[in-house]
């Protein structure tokens, strides 16, 4: 007994999970990783998202200010930088998992980053390198003058800098986090759930900063000092990060799962003349030993997507791994695959969101910003309302309609997923059909006073009037943002839940570049036969009343292709059985009782 008690406190002292450090050696559980280790990527993260967000929340507002660009091509380079920004962690994630690792990733990508904000600070800051001032009681009061091709390539490169250094820090860093605590220890699985809250807390308060702080230091202080700030935070913030190197836990490099589902695809492609045999037991699949090794279960054999199956039919001779997959590689590459009409019906909401920083922004500075005789609020600063709206709607969801939706649906989610998303996808429709109204009682404002024709005129009406479409937009991606990193994430197979998550970021990648094509299609269209086009310079000549119901109506068809996809979708084999109300045919499904990856959760944000 006392031998058996001395190797349970030897196998103790080392962690369970894989954890290594950066050597490669085993780690004591005493003397790295937990909360000492988690308070240095906590600090990162909430300079991180001040840097981000205070360069995307108002990025629309110098494009137009600043470098004299119209309000289609600078909403379109705002989409489209925060597009790559959202794309890129997908290679991100690829190095550190399949090469680097994570830690060397991040730090490498974290140095591109900080020098991408310095470039950025520079460009912002140095007279050459943007344009001079226009506007009334300058040279040029029309603002003819546009940025020079040399001023507008050093601020893009900036901008474009950054994109590779988030590709590098966004997929890792809350991983390392996660990292630091071994869910094989009950204590410590416990702690990595109140890390979750920690660090969406540092989300929260970095994003709300940004959106009030920062902005109001740029709009009223100057861009520079408003730059600066966020690229010493962040400066500060690695070399903190970089301290706490000695008491980090590291999980090794593994297979990429593009790799395993590329060999799976190309299998089945190989074998399309074969017939896949009535009883799955035929099939390729490995012994229960291999996965015991692994501490991981094999798939069992599903009908759906048979033609995958294929690549685990075996046909005799030599065979490789790119001629013949297992049935558990097949059922994950077949999970990845079917998730991706839902991922298609995210892109439309994705775009919705694209308007916060970009046009609504636009609609900001048009209408009258005091509070009190002396305060201005800047037209960003409303973003703040997404924020703390979606923190309280997510908040009441949890504690107030998940237990009473339970009590009814036996579901422990309260509802399912899909339905969670399908709620915020009818939100949507809601904001665009308020955002159209509330435009069009704008434009009545400025023709009731004569400010048809007038380019940055205040227009006499509050800027408060945005605010509905504000606050409900934080409390749509209560439902549907949240409930997508969930379904990504829940939906994955075990050894790919790292691409899951990044289904999120992919969507919200997607959806910006495709408001992009919208509204440049848009204002292309409208302006054909020497119309008036809906998107002009001239806010209070443009029509954006009918741009936003066009996409409430877009909403309502991606709301109807929503449903269909819903009707088809079959979850993946159940762990815990539980009927899925939101299902016509009452189908049993899968409940995953562990949080989503919260990476992916700043996608919320």
């Amino acid at each position: 007994m006392a031998e058996e008690r001395l190797e349970a406190a030897a196998a103790d002292e080392y962690t369970q999970d894989g954890t290594v450090d950066l050597h490669g050696n085993p780690v004591l559980r005493s003397k790295r990783g937990g909360w000492k280790a988690c308070g240095f990527v906590v600090v990162y993260e909430v300079f991180e998202r001040m840097a981000y967000y205070g360069i995307s929340s108002n990025l629309v507002l110098y494009l137009t200010t600043k470098l004299h660009q119209g309000v289609v091509p600078s909403a379109n380079n705002v989409t489209n930088w925060v597009g790559t920004i959202w794309m890129t962690p997908i290679i991100g994630a690829y190095v550190a998992d399949a090469h680097l690792g994570r830690y060397r990733t991040f730090m490498i990508a974290s140095v591109i980053y900080l020098c991408g904000m310095i470039l950025l600070t520079l460009a912002v800051s140095l007279p050459a390198l943007r344009p001079p001032k226009c506007g009334a009681g300058t040279a040029d009061p029309n603002c003819v003058q546009q940025a020079t091709s040399a001023q507008l390539g050093v601020f893009f490169l900036a901008l474009y800098i950054l994109t590779v250094g988030t590709g590098g820090t966004k997929p890792n860093i809350s991983t390392i986090g996660a990292d630091q605590f071994d869910d094989t220890h009950p204590r410590e699985r416990s702690h990595k759930l109140s890390f979750f809250n920690w660090w969406m807390f540092s989300i929260f308060f970095g994003t709300l900063f940004a959106n009030t702080v920062l902005v109001y230091i740029q709009d009223n202080v100057g861009w520079t000092v408003g730059y600066a700030l966020p690229t010493l935070g962040l400066a500060v913030s690695i070399a903190i990060f970089t301290a706490g190197t000695p008491l980090y836990r590291h999980k090794p490099t593994s297979e990429s799962p593009f790799a395993k589902m590329a060999r799976v695809i190309v299998a089945a492609a190989r074998k399309l003349a074969v017939s896949v045999p009535v009883d799955p037991r035929d099939l390729h699949e490995l012994d229960d030993e291999y996965y015991a090794k692994k501490k991981t279960v094999p798939l069992p054999h599903t009908p759906n997507l048979n033609v995958l199956s294929k690549a685990a039919v075996k046909t005799g001779g030599g065979e490789d791994r790119w001629s013949l997959s297992t049935v558990t590689q097949v059922e994950e590459t077949k999970q990845m695959l079917k998730m991706l009409p839902v991922l298609a019906i995210t892109f439309v909401p994705s775009a919705m969101m694209a308007q916060i920083n970009t046009l609504f922004v636009k609609q900001g500075t048009t209408l009258d910003r005091h509070i009190g005789p002396d305060f201005e609020i800047p037209p960003a600063s409303l973003q703040g309302f997404v924020t703390i709206s979606m923190l309280v709607a997510i908040v009441l969801y949890d504690r107030v309609f998940m237990p009473f939706a339970r009590r009814i649906t036996g579901n422990p989610r309260g509802i399912s997923l899909l339905q969670r998303m399908s709620v915020g996808l009818v939100i949507h429709i809601i904001i665009m059909g308020i955002a159209s109204v509330t435009e069009r009682h704008r434009l009545a404002v400025a023709h009731e006073h004569g400010l048809y024709d007038s380019k940055n005129t205040t227009i006499p009406l509050t800027i408060f009037v945005l605010l509905p479409q504000f606050v409900l937009m934080g409390v749509a991606d209560a439902f549907l943002e949240v409930a997508k990193i969930e379904f990504f994430y829940d939906q994955a197979p075990e050894g790919m839940k790292s691409l899951g998550t990044s289904y999120s970021m992919t969507s919200l990648g997607i959806g910006n570049f495709l408001s992009s094509a919208l509204l440049s299609t848009v204002s292309h269209i409208t302006e054909r036969h020497g119309r008036t086009g809906w998107i002009l310079n001239n806010l209070n000549a443009s029509r954006l009343d009918k741009y936003y119901a066009f996409f409430a109506i877009l909403n309502c068809a991606n709301l109807v292709a929503f449903f269909f996809v819903c009707r088809f979708y079959v979850y993946n084999a159940e762990v815990s059985r539980v009927v899925d109300a939101g299902s016509t045919k009452q189908q049993k499904r899968e409940v995953a009782m562990q949080p989503a990856s919260v990476g992916a959760v700043e996608a919320t944000l």
